[in-house]
């Protein structure tokens, strides 16, 4: 395992300099430009998500570069995925800085009846929420992305993404001056050409993913970093996410593609110090979400079976997909039913529905929370919304949390296993040797990342800016964090649900739901 740990100085790191340093030079000799797309940024923010990343996948016999990234930088050792914790609702919510009652992007699998009325489409394809993007008059997310705030004040976004093609457009879905470079495809559309014209054809997919991640660190330097000259750049490597699916939560497979992934950061951190950027750019690490071991689903089916029936035009009533169910008509008679039977179902969660009355933590239905208190009330949410049920059982590898899904492990749920994932930090910008214990989440990364530019923050994002992490902020101690139980119950009383959510400065956090089915009738 060693030698995946340490890598001869790479190829590119010559070439990365001969890359920059004409255009610092230039910079430097046109100081009085007003225009800070011929310059170099005074600050750049790098955020490397690792999908999947589990918080305790962060030792330093696992990834001893990240756990020392947080020695010397910050660890946020209490930040959140948004629920519902998949990959592109969280990509949504990096690049919006806003949940999916502002960027619509409710699911990994999402329904839109204009482009196929008895079908879920997959937002992993590209291709997909191109379709999406024609039926909604051109605006796929309905939140502005913070690619579009970087454009308007002069900057640049960057995406470099080994995952889906989804959750790349995702990060950066209008370009706005910035640009994608994906293994399989580049906007401005010669960029991906470069790519392969300078580093040679993309490796095949493989678990662990090292080849097609290094290949995107690579892509970075020769391409992405010379031609863009990005502000923030937003690099997605596809592991521990691929490998866990089909190996499960710390497998040796798994293990392997930690330390491959730890290395990845190491020829990061080295390419950047030999380009001379490594002080003017904070280096932010985490995740979409959290990860679980998982134990098999319910049969969704066969419980929604006696609800449904077809409607005149030959669809059926009830059409449901990534826990999401629309209900067409009969609304009244049919949620109610529907969420009876996902509380007896013991492999069932949390079910949430529309809010009793507008901001109510309750649902609609007896024994439900609400689309408000997840922020997932959007023209476009389904009728009920529910999560798999969990546990802290440990796995066979010692890691604890399990899911009640189909597959070997993933995520998904408001389980804490799922919904708390990884925040490590390092930078110019950025406390020294700090563990902090204030919540964060994905959605704080855009605000945060604009007021260290010096950029105004749109109303449309529902983030923070995470003071308490910067070199000159909040002291974290002084940061009031407060945390809150609600509890819901059905009429039989044989179904509670309660939400445990912590608060800081007026911003809430969903930290997990917890099902309790032991009263009686």
């Amino acid at each position: 395992m060693a030698s995946v740990l340490f890598f001869v100085r790479p190829r590119w790191h010559r070439k990365a300099v001969c890359f920059v340093l004409p255009i610092i030079l230039m910079a430097i000799g046109c100081g009085s430009s007003n225009s800070r797309t011929d310059d170099v940024p005074l600050r750049r923010h790098i955020l490397v998500v690792l999908d999947g990343l589990r918080p305790d996948y962060v030792r330093p016999s696992l990834m001893p570069t990240l756990y020392g990234f947080g020695q010397r930088g910050v660890l946020m050792n209490r930040h959140h995925a948004v629920y519902p914790t998949v990959t592109r609702v969280n990509a949504s919510s990096i690049s919006t800085g806003a949940y999916p009652q502002a960027h619509g992007l409710l699911g990994n699998s999402v329904f839109f009846p204009s482009v196929d009325p008895s079908n879920f489409l997959s937002t992993s394809q590209r291709a997909n929420l191109s379709r999406i993007e024609a039926s909604e008059s051109g605006r796929l997310l309905t939140a502005t992305t913070i690619g579009e705030v970087l454009r308007v004040t002069g900057g640049r976004l960057l995406v470099m993404s080994a995952g889906s093609s989804g959750s790349s457009y995702l990060l950066n879905p209008t370009t706005s001056g910035g640009a994608i470079l994906h293994y399989d495809y580049g906007l401005p559309g010669d960029l991906h050409q470069q790519a392969v014209e300078r580093l040679g054809a993309v490796p095949e997919a493989s678990t662990p993913n090292h080849e097609r991640n290094r290949w995107i660190v690579d892509a970075f330097f020769e391409v992405g970093l010379p031609e863009i000259n990005p502000t923030v750049t937003l690099m997605w490597l596809s592991d521990p996410d691929t490998t866990a699916h089909q190996h499960g939560i710390g497998h040796p497979t798994t293990i392997e593609a930690l330390f491959r992934l730890d290395a990845e950061l190491q020829r990061l951190h080295d390419g950047l110090a030999d380009a001379g950027l490594l002080d003017t750019t904070n280096i932010w690490v985490t995740s979409d979400h959290g990860f679980s071991q998982h134990t098999g689903g319910v049969d969704l089916d066969a419980l929604l079976a006696p609800l449904n029936r077809s409607m005149e035009d030959g669809l059926p009533n009830i059409i449901a997909g990534a826990g999401a169910i629309y209900v067409r008509s009969d609304r009244e008679a049919t949620v109610p039913a529907i969420v009876r039977g996902l509380q007896a179902a013991e492999k069932v969660g949390a079910v949430f529905t529309p809010g009793a009355s507008p901001g109510a933590n309750e649902g609609s239905v007896p024994g439900t929370l609400s689309f408000d208190l997840i922020r997932w009330n959007h023209d476009r949410s389904a009728q009920i919304l529910f999560s798999p049920f969990w546990t802290d059982s440990v796995g066979d590898y010692g890691f604890a949390g399990t899911s009640a899904q189909a597959g070997t492990a993933g995520h998904g749920s408001s389980s804490p296993y799922d919904i708390h994932n990884t925040l490590v930090a390092i930078g110019p910008d950025l406390r020294q040797g700090t563990e902090i214990h204030v919540p964060t989440g994905n959605v704080d990364f855009a605000p945060t990342f604009l007021h260290l530019l010096g950029v105004e923050i749109p109303g449309s994002m529902a983030g923070r800016v995470m003071f308490e992490a910067l070199r000159n902020g909040l002291d974290p101690s002084t940061v009031e964090v407060q945390t809150r139980e609600f509890r819901v119950e059905n009429t039989e009383g044989t179904y509670s649900l309660t939400a445990t959510v912590s608060e800081v400065e007026g911003y809430h956090y969903l930290d997990f739901t917890s099902v309790d089915r032991s009263a009686s009738p």
